[in-house]
């Protein structure tokens, strides 16, 4: 079961905190993340792998980020 974090008209770093924040509580498992800037989408991206996660996908579609964010 994968959890969504909608972090879209948000200011950096509120994207960030928002993603680790549901990293922490989900510990393990699918996280989608979507953000509308290419810095939140690279930020959250190399947050999410300090953390241990990988980054599965990444697709852009009208401006928005959709990261696909897995861990075992």
């Amino acid at each position: 079961m994968s959890q969504t974090v909608d972090a879209r008209g948000l200011s950096c770093p509120q994207p960030v905190l928002d993603t680790l924040a549901a990293i922490a509580a989900a510990g393990s498992g699918r996280i989608v993340v979507i953000v509308d800037t290419e810095a939140s989408k690279e930020n959250v991206a190399r947050a999410a792998q300090g953390r241990g996660w990988n980054v599965d996908s990444v697709e852009e579609s009208g401006g928005e980020y959709t990261l696909n964010l897995s861990k075992e």
